[in-house]
């Protein structure tokens, strides 16, 4: 018998004020979402406007009986994100790792989750992260399907629940450096925030005025929206325990019910990814990582 497939949400990876944040988390608890990653993921200099939505977010989401995990950065350079970082492992709650650094203070035998921005492309690697305690592994967006299922067996025999990247744009670099700002002649120590313009990413054209790339501060993302709303089956198949659903600045809500509804089988999964088109910024859907010849391809494009 197959296992039943579920969903996480990923951390918000974009700058939105505080009542903004506080709504969307009020709103996330309604959802039927089994798990939430909370936390500032992009760039520690957002934190100090946003961090007082996270334990208010925390509460209401635990209380609607959803598991909850805080992450760590994406990369960790500086004294005071290293500070942060041993903080977030004596609040009590479980930790998911998205710079392996962090793993320096993991207290001795405390579990933990893993982001897709921590390269788990081997099966050496995620025994390893078994090994060290992890629970949890969201896979990079880039695997194809033989990788998905190998690591899936895996991680059945470690006892490591494995996730795949099921909806949002693709988070494909992190840097020291920030493009958002560079784009506004600005140096990443005066950004001014201006990464709070663009709710769902900067749009990166190529020379020849097509769109291609996303960028949200020190973030590099896809700008097509990855979706594997017509993989359900074969990923379930495969042994994936959970879809992961990065989040948006709209219709977020309508996403998480019916990605539900198709993992539940009330929906069909055609007629949620032909809506799922008017619902993703630009209408731009991709699944090409999994089964196709590159990442931008879309399987329903036909």
């Amino acid at each position: 018998m197959q296992e039943a497939m579920d969903l996480t949400v990923a951390p918000n990876p974009f700058f939105w004020n505080l009542e903004t944040t506080k709504d969307f988390y009020r709103a996330l608890s309604k959802t039927p979402v089994s798990r939430v990653v909370v936390g500032e993921l992009v760039c520690s200099k957002r934190l100090p406007f946003i961090q007082d939505a996270f334990p208010e977010a925390v509460e209401t989401l635990v209380e609607a009986g959803k598991s909850v995990a805080l992450t760590t950065l994406a990369l960790i350079t500086l004294k005071r994100e290293r500070k942060q970082t041993a903080d977030l492992f004596d609040a009590g709650m479980i930790v998911e790792i998205s710079d392996l650094s962090a793993l320096r203070h993991l207290p001795q035998g405390q579990p933990f989750w893993v982001g897709p921005l921590v390269n788990v492309y081997n099966e050496g690697t995620l025994r390893w992260l078994a090994a060290q305690g992890a629970e949890r592994v969201c896979l990079p967006p880039e695997l194809p399907i033989e990788s998905v299922r190998r690591l899936a067996q895996v991680g059945a025999e470690c006892g490591v629940a494995i996730e795949v990247w099921g909806h949002g744009r693709a988070p494909l670099a992190i840097s020291a450096r920030c493009y958002h700002a560079r784009l506004h002649d600005r140096i990443k120590d005066n950004c001014q925030f201006v990464c709070g313009d663009d709710p769902d990413g900067r749009d990166v054209d190529t020379l020849d005025a097509q769109k291609f790339l996303v960028a949200n501060g020190v973030q590099t993302l896809s700008h097509a929206t990855t979706s594997m709303v017509r993989h359900c089956d074969l990923l379930r198949e495969a042994g994936v325990s959970a879809l992961r659903l990065s989040p948006q600045s709209q219709h977020f809500v309508e996403i998480c019910e019916g990605y539900a509804a198709v993992l539940e089988g009330v929906r069909d999964a055609e007629d949620f990814a032909r809506d799922l088109v008017q619902l993703v910024p630009d209408g731009q859907l991709a699944d090409g990582f999994l089964t196709g010849i590159c990442g931008a391809d879309w399987s329903g494009a036909a």
